[in-house]
C-alpha cells in the first residue's frame, strides 16, 4: 500500500524528476552573448553531419543565443544542466574553438603495448585463420581475447586477410629487379619518347573445355563439357604503347616457324625504327633460326628472366581473353570456340579499347624476397 502523500508513477509514463533548484541559479551565474559571426555559424552548422555531442552543444547555444532559460535548454536539447552550463564556460573561455573541440574517450587494448611483438612474430608466421592468431598472441602475451577483438587488433597493425599468390619456384626477384631497371624499364622510356616500338611476346594454348568461373545466382549451376579436346593455339605480341595486337594462330603446336612468322608481321608494321621484343624462355623462341632472322630484320630480342610471367604484360591478355569469352560459357562446337576467342581480340580495337588502357599499363608487379614464403 502506498503512503499518503506519496506520488509514484511506473513505466514510461513516470514523469521526468525536477531539475534541483540550487543547479538552476547555479547555472544563471553562466551567461554569454554571441557574436554575430558566431550566431550564424551555429544557426548553419547545428544542422550539418557533426558527431552527436557537438551538435548538442551547438543547440545549446543557439537556444542560448535566444533567451531561454537553462532549464528549458537542457529539456530542448536532451542533455543535463551541467552539460548546459560546461558548454557556455566553453563558449566564455575559449569561443567557438574551444566548443567544437572533442576527444572522445577511447579505451586502448592491453594488446597495444605488446604491438610491435605481435607483428614481428606474424611478419614471419603469418596465421591461416582468426583461431589460430588468438592462440599465438594469447601464448606470447599471455592475453586472451575474442576473435572479433583478435581481427580488430590484427586490421589495426596493418594485417589483413589477403589471398596467397604463386610463383614459379625458380623465380629471382634480385633477377627480375635488375632486367627492369636495366634493360627493360630503358626500352620502354624509349618507346614512350617514340624512339623504339617495344612488343611483349607470348604464345596461349586454349583447349575446348570447360573455363570454370565464379557467377552471382540462386543456386549452384553446371556447364556443359563438350565432346573433343581440340587446341587453339596464338602466338601473340602486344605493343607496350599503342596496344596493337599481332597474332599467329594454328591448331597444331607453336614453334619456331610460328615466331619467324609472326618476325615478319612486327616488321611489315615497322619499316623504320627499332624494335624490341621481349620474350620469355621457351625453346622455340631462342633457337637459331629465330635469332638469325631477328638479327637480319634488325628486330632485338630482349629474353625475360627464368620464371618471370609477372614482367610480361601480354599474360594479361590472355587473362582478359578467358575472362570475357570463355568463363562459364559453353560452346558445342570447336568453331565457335574459335570464333569467341578471335572476336574478343579483334574487339580489344574497339569495345575493349578503353577499359585495357588500365589492364595493359606499364606497372611490373615486383616481388621481394620478404614476400616469400618459408618451406
Amino acid at each position: 500500500m502506498i503512503p499518503p502523500g506519496w506520488n509514484i508513477s511506473l513505466g514510461r509514463n513516470r514523469a521526468p524528476r525536477p531539475i534541483p533548484s540550487n543547479l538552476i541559479e547555479n547555472a544563471k551565474m553562466e551567461s554569454c552573448e554571441l557574436s554575430d559571426q558566431d550566431r550564424k555559424f551555429v544557426d548553419q552548422a547545428r544542422y550539418h553531419h557533426l558527431p552527436l555531442t557537438l551538435r548538442k552543444r551547438l543547440w545549446i547555444l543557439w537556444y542560448k543565443s535566444l533567451g531561454y532559460p537553462h532549464g528549458d535548454i537542457a529539456k530542448l536539447s536532451g542533455v543535463s544542466l551541467n552539460t548546459v552550463t560546461a558548454t557556455i564556460r566553453r563558449y566564455r573561455q575559449g569561443g567557438m574553438e574551444q566548443v567544437l573541440k572533442w576527444e572522445p574517450y577511447r579505451p586502448q587494448s592491453e594488446l597495444e603495448k605488446h604491438r610491435d611483438l605481435v607483428k614481428l612474430h606474424f611478419s614471419t608466421t603469418p596465421p591461416p585463420s582468426l583461431k589460430k592468431a588468438a592462440t599465438d598472441i594469447e601464448a606470447i602475451t599471455g592475453i586472451k581475447r575474442s576473435l572479433g577483438s583478435v581481427r580488430t587488433f590484427l586490421l589495426s597493425i596493418g594485417m589483413d586477410r589477403r589471398k596467397v599468390g604463386m610463383i614459379p619456384a625458380g623465380a629471382d626477384p634480385d633477377k627480375q629487379e635488375e632486367f627492369i631497371n636495366n634493360k627493360l624499364q630503358p626500352a620502354l622510356d624509349a618507346a614512350i619518347a617514340g624512339q623504339r616500338h617495344v612488343y611483349f611476346v607470348d604464345a596461349a594454348h586454349f583447349v575446348l573445355a570447360p573455363f570454370l568461373g565464379f557467377l552471382w545466382s540462386l543456386t549452384r549451376l553446371f556447364i556443359r563439357a563438350p565432346a573433343g579436346r581440340n587446341r587453339f593455339n596464338v602466338l601473340g605480341a602486344l605493343n607496350a604503347i599503342t596496344h596493337e595486337i599481332i597474332t599467329v594462330t594454328n591448331h597444331t603446336y607453336i614453334n619456331s616457324a610460328s615466331v619467324c612468322e609472326l618476325l615478319y608481321k612486327i616488321a611489315a608494321c615497322h619499316v623504320k625504327g627499332t624494335v624490341t621484343l621481349v620474350l620469355d624462355n621457351a625453346k622455340y623462341q631462342k633457337s637459331v633460326i629465330v635469332r638469325d632472322l631477328a638479327l637480319s630484320l634488325d628486330i632485338e630480342l630482349l629474353y625475360l628472366p627464368p620464371y618471370s610471367p609477372n614482367l610480361n604484360i601480354i599474360e594479361r591478355l590472355w587473362r582478359f581473353v578467358k575472362k570475357e569469352a570463355l568463363y562459364c560459357k559453353y560452346y558445342e562446337d570447336f568453331p565457335k570456340f574459335k570464333g569467341a576467342i578471335l572476336k574478343c581480340l579483334d574487339d580489344t580495337r574497339t569495345i575493349h579499347r578503353e577499359e585495357i588502357k588500365n589492364l595493359f599499363s606499364l606497372k611490373f608487379q615486383r616481388i621481394r624476397k620478404s614476400q616469400i614464403m618459408a618451406i
